[in-house]
Order: structure tokens, then sequence, then C-alpha cells
């Protein structure tokens, strides 16, 4: 499972490094993480894959100049560059002036707020989630953090930290089985 607060927390914390220091390492793995998700986006919302790249590639080139305007108490990390290639990808829809712009468009048009309750109850969740995760053994913990909070596929996580890719496998899944039962438990406690 993964914590929407802590990876939200770790990606406004390479943007504050490639704002205070233009950390090319912070900047590199910002990159790795947006570009192909906010090209998939563009895609999804109708841009050919040579334009989706583009615009990925600007909100990208955009970070690494204007870090310093993000701002983490407004937005997290994500939303505010997919709100950047959002209006890019509406800036280059209004200079094509082809017609190509539909005012009907649910992209063009903000998301409404996301309700309160449904915020505290995601934060509440994280809560429980974050502390079923501290009561893991050390070598579980990290392995989910790896693959969880920092995206590291299984093949990844066995290359860094050379383990055979069957354990690695074999400690996200014991991961999962022990969380479950924590959280299931955490549960049950809340209804009594």
């Amino acid at each position: 499972m993964k914590s929407a607060v802590v990876q939200a927390q770790y990606f406004s914390k390479l943007i504050e490094q490639v704002a205070q220091s233009q950390d090319q390492a912070a900047f590199a793995e910002l990159f790795d993480h947006f570009a192909p998700r906010i090209k998939g986006y563009l895609m999804q919302l109708g841009s050919d894959a040579a334009t989706a790249e583009e615009i990925a590639q600007e909100a990208m080139v955009i970070l690494w100049r204007k870090a310093a305007l993000f701002d983490a108490s407004k937005a997290s990390a994500s939303t505010w560059l997919f709100r950047i290639a959002r209006n890019r990808r509406i800036d280059a829809l209004r200079r094509q002036k082809s017609g190509a712009l539909d005012a009907e468009d649910p992209s063009l048009h903000p998301s409404a707020p996301e309700d309160v309750d449904v915020q505290m109850d995601a934060g509440l969740r994280e809560e429980r989630v974050r502390a079923a995760i501290s009561q893991l053994p050390e070598n579980q913990r990290e392995v989910v953090r790896q693959a969880f909070f920092l995206g590291l596929s299984h093949s990844e996580i066995a290359e860094q930290t050379g383990l055979p890719l069957g354990t690695v496998k074999s400690r996200i899944r014991l991961a999962f089985a022990r969380l479950r039962q924590l959280l299931e438990a955490d549960t049950a406690v809340d209804i009594d």
C-alpha cells in the first residue's frame, strides 16, 4: 500500500532540493518518475505521442527553472506538475487555432475541490497504514519503502540491495500479509 502523504512529502523535498541548489540527482529522480506519467496523462487527453512527450518535457523544464515557485502547502508535487502540463496543452491547442479546442473538454475545466470528509478519511487511513508499516520487520519495511514510496520495480530493488529477486518478492508478499493483519486488527478495534 502506498502512502500518498509520504510519497508527496518525498517529492516535495526533491523539488525543494532543485529550488535551493539545482540538485541534478533530485531533478533526475523527479523526471524519471513524472515525465512518463505526464506523457500518459496527456495521451489520455487526446494528444499524440510526440506532442505529449514534448509537453511533458516542457513541464519538467518549468520544474527545473521555477522550482522555487512550488508551494507544498497549496498542492502536491504531482498536482502542480500535472497542472503545468495541462495548461501547456491548452496553450498548444490555442496556438493551433484549428478549432481543436473543445470548450466542453473536461480537461479544460479545473476539478472540484475534494470533499473535506474524503480528505479526513484519507488522512486517517494513511495514519493507520504508516503505523502498520512501522511495525513491520526492518527487512520488509525497506523493500516496501523502495517499491511503493520510491517506485522501484522488484528487479531494481534486487539490484540495489543485492538480494535475489525471489527474496524481494517474498518479503513484499510477507509484508502485505502482515499489513493486512495489522490493518484488519486496527479496524476491528475501531468498531469495538
